[in-house]
């Protein structure tokens, strides 16, 4: 059992006023042929936010460079979960077995431009989001071969959201002026996978897979017109030839195709809620080409190092339009670059951790100076160190 509770104000003229819970539950059951968990979590928030500040207000006195123009923004927001697994274990086979299911809610008051657009009730809206996701995923893995040199996994992953409201109105002082879009949104997925393991030689194995998805969306929007349904459906090649030259040495080259799905309200959309000019629809789920070559290797005793290069190509981007409650599909994109990733153990009760990402996004087909990808992180460094006692 674990539990947490905060609260905190800050140094701002308007107290942030977080009062923050989180709680778990974990019970967990080991035999040796089996293993059974169940973990409960639950958490809420709530807060003012401390947003951007035009520097000109603060220089002319308006307010103090701890102060601010809306001073209700902020928010609120809760999520509850109940997980489960099971797992049991053959001579030849295991099978484990997952399920989930969460209760999210979340409202945002933000007001990024003050009173440029309304002068008289401020530019303050409210992003909603509430939804109910329950998911199943089952996977099953038997070894073939008289010295179990093939492994073989089938399994199927599926998930449903019902999201009861997503939707962006305007507010003044966090109560409702107006309402741009909103949306009750049913999502469904389903996917089934199989994947071989081979190991031909103590130097050389495989790992080839095939899985294929399948969505439904299902919208129903305050503007009829930009209610409906559709379905999708793909399906992704993978594989990766994984080479040991040495002990402690590892050497791949994976690549396969995937995909990346978009908002559901964008797949039915008809009208631009802002404007009330005709909205393109985006496709469903849009395809995915990534290839990746990578060594691994141990070169002191306790230290796992892996530097890979990648690329990922994707056959159209989407950004959210957060103004106007839409999506925008863009042009393809392409990310390449590099990752270093070290994880180190000198003491049995020290671990030390270091990764490096260097990457390149841009935008396909765009001219160079319009070509870069809104919100990519290209350079990422993460870094740690951990004790654990006796």
């Amino acid at each position: 059992l674990g539990g947490e509770a905060r609260g905190y104000d800050g140094p701002w003229d308007e107290p942030q006023e977080i009062r923050k819970f989180n709680g778990l539950a974990r019970y967990y059951r080991e035999t040796p042929a089996s293993r059974f968990s169940l973990l409960a979590m639950a958490y809420g928030n709530r807060w003012n936010a401390t947003d951007q500040i035009p520097r000109r207000a603060v220089e002319g006195g308006l307010i103090s460079r701890f102060g601010a123009i809306d001073s209700t923004d902020g928010g609120e927001s809760s999520r509850f979960s109940l997980s489960g697994a099971l797992s049991r274990y053959g001579p030849r086979s295991s099978t484990e077995v997952e399920f989930f299911g969460i209760y999210s809610d979340l409202d945002l008051f933000s007001n990024f431009s003050y009173f440029l657009g309304d002068p008289e009730q401020g530019d303050q809206f409210e992003q909603v989001d509430r939804r109910k996701i329950f998911g199943l995923n089952a996977t099953h893995a038997v070894q073939l071969g008289r010295d179990r040199a093939h492994t073989l996994k089938a399994g199927l992953q599926s998930r449903v959201d019902f999201i009861d409201e997503v939707g962006l109105h305007l507010t003044r002082a966090r109560e409702r002026t107006g309402t741009i879009r909103d949306d009750e949104v049913r999502e469904a997925t389903a996917g089934v996978f199989v994947q071989a393991e081979s190991r031909w030689h103590p130097a050389f194995r495989s790992v080839v897979g095939v899985r294929a998805d399948g969505f439904t969306f299902d919208v129903e929007s305050d503007r009829p017109e930009n209610s409906g349904s559709r379905t999708a459906g793909i399906i992704s090649p993978k594989a990766s030839l994984i080479f040991s030259p040495a002990a402690g040495v590892e050497a791949y080259v994976s690549g396969g195709l995937g995909f990346h799905g978009n908002d559901a309200r964008g797949t039915t959309i008809q009208v631009d809620p802002v404007t009330g000019e005709p909205a393109e629809q985006v496709d469903p789920l849009v395809r995915s080409r990534g290839a990746e070559i990578g060594l691994r290797a141990t070169p002191i005793a306790g230290l796992r190092s892996t530097l890979a290069a990648w690329a990922l190509e994707l056959d159209s981007e989407l950004l959210f339009v957060g103004d106007a409650g839409a999506t925008e599909p863009t042009d393809g994109s392409r990310r390449v670059g590099v990752t270093w990733a070290n994880f180190y153990r000198p003491l049995p009760s020290l671990s030390i951790d270091a990764d490096l990402s260097l990457a390149r996004a841009r935008l396909l087909d765009v001219p160079e100076e319009e070509n870069r990808i809104p919100g990519a992180l290209e350079t990422v460094f993460a870094g740690g160190i951990a004790w654990a006692g006796p």
